[in-house]
């Protein structure tokens, strides 16, 4: 299979004004020129708004701590072999509270030790999703004993959607970013 993207990142024509700045806002905080997943889905301005607001809401606007929030996405990327995503998240979890050991943990998932608690049964939680699409009672109890309904509830969306996009990140080709050059860091 070609490794060439299959939808071409768009320009401000393509994407529209509003996307534009979006994605160069994006990539400000990122460290990036525009994410490329950015000026991808944007070329659908409508889902791009929406999926935008929905993504918005599970991160960082989700009721699961930023750090907890960071740690799944990070093991679905790492379950996904999503390249782009992972190494996206890895420099926004450090904001978030996530060290290099956490990263290599997250690696290994919920039996590596150096978990909390709570930790352990989000990761147990994201295994079984990703590897079943459901929570076996077991492990859907010890989550209960840590998680909300309402986290609990997100827990499964944040999981769902970080699925969905490392989907269409690999079947749309979707390049990795790069960083900023000093010059587009001027502009």
């Amino acid at each position: 299979m070609s490794d060439s993207p299959r939808i071409a990142p768009g320009d401000v024509r393509a994407i529209g004004p509003l996307a534009w700045v979006i994605s160069w806002g994006a990539g400000r905080v990122g460290g990036t020129n525009p994410p490329n997943l950015f000026l991808t889905l944007g070329r659908n301005r409508r889902l791009f708004r929406g999926w935008l607001r929905f993504a918005g809401r599970l991160m960082p606007g989700g009721t699961l701590p930023r750090r907890e929030t960071e740690i799944v996405i990070l093991r679905v990327a790492h379950l996904r072999a999503c390249d782009y995503e992972f190494s996206h998240h890895v420099k926004l979890s450090r904001r978030a509270g996530v060290n290099d050991d956490d990263v290599r943990r997250i690696t290994e998932g919920a039996g590596a030790p150096g978990w909390s608690p709570r930790e352990h049964a989000i990761l147990a939680a994201v295994d079984a999703l990703h590897t079943d699409q459901d929570i076996d009672d077991g492990t859907w109890e010890a989550l209960r004993g840590h998680l909300s309904e309402g986290e609990a509830i997100e827990l499964c969306l944040l999981v769902g959607h970080y699925e969905m996009l490392a989907t269409t990140i690999a079947t749309l080709r979707i390049e990795s970013d790069h960083a900023r050059s000093r010059r587009s860091a001027r502009a």
